[in-house]
């Protein structure tokens, strides 16, 4: 005896007929497309991986990581600020600074002419690295000439070319010269954040040289962590 299905049954039938292909039509698609899923669990860096940048300047800076643009002041010149950022770093890792003090194209002079300002520059990263003496610096920009305000002369030096970038050879720069808190006299802003442990750096003449080109490579972390490797990054 020949048996039919019921209409409620032919249903059932056609929906999971209907599922299967629309199961399979997904998977190769998938497939296609070369079948891309998200990395598996720590294989990418998190938030907690990264570490917190603290740079404050007198007046202004540009900032780059392995050749990377990673932080800018916002403020140009005035009022002073702190730029405080989260940053992964990879090591070994070339910080490359440019940090202008305010100052005149034509004449070095600031506030209208009326004097001579000085600069400033200072970081600390969470693993413990810090600006010092073993920063190579090169001023680019100097003046007024001889402190000469009734005539004042400036003196500009062409920036290297590809002077961020990691290898990039500094070994005719000046070690930076490091300065007292009380000579550059940071602004409110700089004491509400942690630089403990990093110094003052600037050029020869803290007033006379107006913007200043700081590079340093920092092998691995001063603080003697051992630093997360995530392949991914990599390719």
């Amino acid at each position: 005896m020949r048996r039919t299905l019921s209409k409620p049954s032919l249903v059932v039938l056609a929906s999971v007929v209907l599922a299967l292909v629309v199961y399979t039509s997904t998977l190769v698609l998938a497939q296609r497309r070369g079948g891309r899923r998200g990395p598996p669990s720590g294989a990418k860096p998190e938030i907690e991986d990264t570490q917190k940048l603290n740079v404050y300047a007198d007046n202004w800076f540009e900032l780059y990581i392995n050749g990377e643009l990673t932080a800018v002041d916002s403020i140009r010149f005035m009022p002073h600020n702190v730029v405080s950022v989260d940053v992964f770093p990879k090591y070994p890792m070339t910080i490359a600074v440019m940090a202008k003090d305010n100052a005149d194209a034509k004449t070095a002079l600031e506030y209208n002419h009326t004097q001579i300002g000085d600069g400033g520059f200072i970081l600390k990263m969470g693993d413990g690295t810090v600006t010092g003496k073993h920063w190579k610096a090169k001023s680019v920009f100097h003046g007024p000439i001889n402190r000469d305000m009734r005539n004042p002369q400036v003196r500009r030096t062409d920036i290297p070319e590809n002077w961020m970038t990691v290898d990039f050879d500094d070994s005719d720069w000046s070690a930076a010269c490091e300065f007292s808190e009380q000579t550059v006299r940071p602004k409110r802003p700089f004491y509400q954040h942690d630089f403990e442990g990093a110094k003052f750096i600037w050029a020869d003449d803290l007033e006379l040289d107006n913007t200043v080109l700081f590079r340093v490579t920092i092998d691995s972390p001063p603080d003697g962590s051992t630093p997360k490797r995530f392949p991914i990054l990599d390719e």
